[in-house]
């Protein structure tokens, strides 16, 4: 059976030498990752975390999102994606999505928005890239920033711009171990705001200012003031060796899912049941291969029958009870989770 997922591991020839130099903690490979990330994504304003998760909670408090505030997110998303704002103490609000396409819709956000709003959150369900111009848009005009969830969409492209570079005011990627890239977990945080970065740097080290924290002794200085609620977030150097080998590949990583793709591409043409997940808009990693099917569990069946791991991947998130009943129709949702089948699309077939 040819996996759904499966990690990419380059050779790591230093990775003993780092295990054995006593400078595990966050370092110069991880800063040398930063750098290789800034340059990938044209930006300065990048940040590294250990975590998915807290690269969620870093935003969250850069941003000033407190406890019993509330965001407007997406139920097609991974877990992953959706509990660290109820874990946060925030109220998750959800949209509806485009049936054809899993992402959020424009118009069910704009009916959503409520004056407790103080963000929405905007995934782009397994490497497809959504409406990110009109919901960027939603966001300026009701002063709410916006969320860029690349959990699953490192490399895709929005109008021919990496998500992570189309104007958005922070976006937040996965990089555990069945991503891209994989790092065995960890997370990146991207700003458009240079203030708002800066704050970043603070909150992801325990709102520690390093350049002041230890006196001339080495000792912690009593003149640096800890004034910022931050978390222990940063990554360690041996994730940011694994992270910095992983970029050297990560380009024909990438096309080897696109060069899949067209093979499924090709595959599909010969029939009119099954949809492809298609928008001239987007460029997607194809981190899986996305379609649409009236019957979606005898094509989970019949595509293991033929020896490729069919999944739905995600289970819509207001199904569970831990965030919530909520009165609202999602005939969008309806639609799409009952339809979406996952085909692997990896550089391992």
């Amino acid at each position: 059976m040819i996996p759904l997922f499966k990690p990419y591991m380059p050779e790591t020839p230093e990775l003993d030498q780092i295990l054995g130099s006593g400078q595990l903690a966050y370092g110069n490979y991880t800063k040398q990752f930063e750098e290789k990330l800034r340059d990938y994504f044209g930006t300065s304003y990048l940040v590294v975390t250990n975590s998915y998760n807290t690269a969620i909670s870093v935003a969250l408090t850069t941003l000033g999102i407190n406890y019993g505030d509330s965001v407007i997110a997406s139920p097609m998303a991974c877990l992953a994606s959706t509990q660290p704002y109820l874990s946060s103490g925030l109220n998750v609000c959800w949209a509806d999505v485009d049936p054809y396409t899993g992402t959020l819709a424009p118009d069910s956000v704009k009916l959503r928005i409520r004056p407790e709003t103080k963000a929405i959150v905007h995934n782009h369900f397994c490497g497809y890239p959504g409406y990110i111009d009109e919901i960027n848009i939603i966001g300026k005009e009701y002063g709410i920033p916006i969320i860029d969830d690349g959990i699953e969409c490192f490399g895709s492209e929005y109008k021919g711009k990496k998500i992570g570079t189309c104007g958005t005011d922070v976006t937040v990627f996965s990089l555990t171990a069945v991503r891209f890239c994989n790092c065995i977990d960890g997370g990146v945080v991207i700003f458009k705001d240079k203030d708002l970065f800066e704050k970043s740097l603070l909150v992801r080290d325990c709102g520690i200012d390093r350049t002041r924290f230890r006196d001339e002794l080495g000792e912690i200085s009593p003149a640096c003031d800890i004034s910022l609620i931050g978390y222990s977030a940063t990554m360690s150097n041996v994730n940011g060796y694994i992270g910095l080998s992983q970029m050297n590949m990560i380009d024909k990583l990438i096309e080897k899912h696109k060069q899949q793709a067209r093979n499924w591409d090709a595959f599909f043409e010969e029939q009119s049941t099954l949809i492809p997940i298609r928008r001239k808009e987007i460029n997607p990693n194809y981190w899986v291969y996305g379609i649409l099917a009236d019957d979606k569990i005898g094509t989970i069946k019949k595509f293991r029958e033929m020896g490729y791991y069919a999944s739905g991947v995600h289970m819509r998130n207001d199904m569970y009870s831990a965030f919530g009943k909520q009165s609202i129709d999602l005939p969008g949702v309806d639609r799409f989770y009952n339809s979406f089948v996952a085909l692997p699309c990896g550089w391992w077939m």
